[in-house]
């Protein structure tokens, strides 16, 4: 259970997630707090993290904050940090930045400097405590605050560190992009099985189970993937035949070169943000 006051700003999706899992976790409602700039989403935050201080005013969550986590989009990061960087100078917290892109550098310089900064790369399944996170911590983010920023991400799911910051963008390609890649599968499967009659209902079960369950054993086994695709195909089977269409079409080469494209992208978001610095 973690005993202290954690703040994020930012009321989105994940903000939410990682809020719900703390108090899941045993964490005191009171210790929580949340700053979030609209209303509609400011009383939906208040109605799923009862107890929990949710305000407009970031300045206050930053002052009275032990872990302060920005949950806002990459492209607004700077302003939201330079606008608190007086409170966290005075207040000094854990920072933690889930935003793709900005680096670690950045994030300090624009709150003034000599922090301890962490940033987090979670993925959408957080939401329902089934999500993965990167970490990756500056050299003054002590071992205990280290320890303390990887509670706060387990409580939604499972938590990985990393050895070198420059490796952020590929974990944003394949696990913080990767949920999507998965739905788009799923979806494929579903318009294909209703294509052949099988009704809506029946089509998204199918699809949906068989990916849970796919997973699973993935998770399971210790096995490679490839390992795993040859004991479902069988020579001149269903399976083959996909296949053989697949690798025909360079399916695999399409989504390399797709994750690609997303890594690229979060190194352009790295390299605007300090750029603007």
């Amino acid at each position: 259970m973690i005993n202290h006051k954690v703040g994020l700003i930012g009321g989105g999706n994940m903000a939410r997630a990682i809020g719900g899992g703390l108090l899941r976790g045993g964490m005191h409602a009171t210790n929580l707090s949340i700053a979030e700039p609209n209303t509609d989403q400011c009383d939906r935050l208040r109605q799923e993290l009862y107890g929990a201080m949710v305000t407009d005013n970031n300045a206050s969550i930053a002052k009275n904050s032990d872990v302060l986590l920005f949950a806002v989009k990459p492209q607004i990061l700077r302003a939201v940090c330079e606008q608190v960087a007086a409170e966290v100078q005075q207040s000094r917290p854990l920072i933690m930045s889930i935003a793709a892109g900005p680096r670690i550098d950045d994030i300090d310089a624009w709150l003034g400097g000599g922090l301890s900064v962490v940033r987090v790369m979670p993925n959408q399944p957080a939401l329902i405590d089934q999500g993965v996170s990167a970490l990756y911590a500056n050299e003054r983010t002590s071992d205990e605050r280290r320890e303390l920023a990887e509670k706060i991400m387990t409580a939604v799911g499972h938590s990985v560190w990393l050895d070198s910051e420059s490796k952020m963008d590929a974990v944003t390609a394949v696990s913080g992009t990767g949920p999507a890649y998965f739905y788009l599968l799923i979806d494929i499967m579903i318009e294909s099985a209703k294509k052949y009659g099988i009704d809506e209902v029946t089509a998204r079960t199918l699809a949906v189970e068989t990916a849970r369950g796919a997973t699973a054993l993935a998770a399971a086994e210790t096995e490679s993937m490839a390992l795993l695709i040859d004991r479902v195909r069988s020579p001149g089977g269903t399976t083959t035949a996909a296949f053989e269409y697949l690798d025909h079409k360079d399916a695999r080469g399409i989504f390399a070169t797709a994750i690609d494209a997303a890594e690229k992208r979060a190194a352009e978001l790295a390299r605007e943000a300090s750029n603007e610095s």
